[in-house]
């Protein structure tokens, strides 16, 4: 399994919830991130600068409610907190998350990012996985269908 996810045989995708001035029905967002451990955050650039790594997502709007939209990320790289950087950078903070700029917290504290679905090949049977996982049942989650 470690070598699958070094070679990026392993698709994960996400859900995400964020303001529905939004406007693009689907993109790509790469650039090179760089970890702060002593904070623990990290930082988007367009330019590889030193100790950088790159990253790549791609996104799709899934739905759209009254005030937010609903993106789904298909994870190309996983960077350190890349899916968050990467909405923050473009304006467009995941809801909920202080860290990196959302303007107010959720009253769980949480923030709108689910990890949805995971593919692979087993290593040993070759046999196609798929594991899927139901966002909670509160907030803007239950507001959505789970079944898109």
């Amino acid at each position: 399994m470690n070598e699958k996810l070094k070679n990026r045989q392993i698709r994960k995708l996400y859900w995400l919830f964020i303001s529905n001035k939004f406007k693009s029905n689907e993109g790509k967002l790469e650039g090179w991130f760089k970890k702060n451990k002593k904070i623990n955050k990290s930082f988007y650039s367009k330019e590889e600068v030193y100790n950088s790594k790159h990253g790549l997502l791609n996104y799709r709007k899934i739905e759209i409610l009254d005030k937010y939209s609903k993106i789904e990320v298909d994870l190309i790289t996983g960077r350190h907190h890349q899916i968050r950087c990467s909405f923050s950078e473009i304006g467009f903070p995941i809801l909920g998350d202080l860290k990196y700029g959302s303007k107010r917290t959720n009253k769980d504290g949480g923030i709108y990012l689910h990890s949805r679905e995971i593919y692979f090949t087993h290593p040993v049977t070759k046999e196609e996985i798929n594991i899927k996982a139901e966002p909670p049942k509160s907030g803007l989650w239950s507001a959505s269908p789970s079944d898109l």
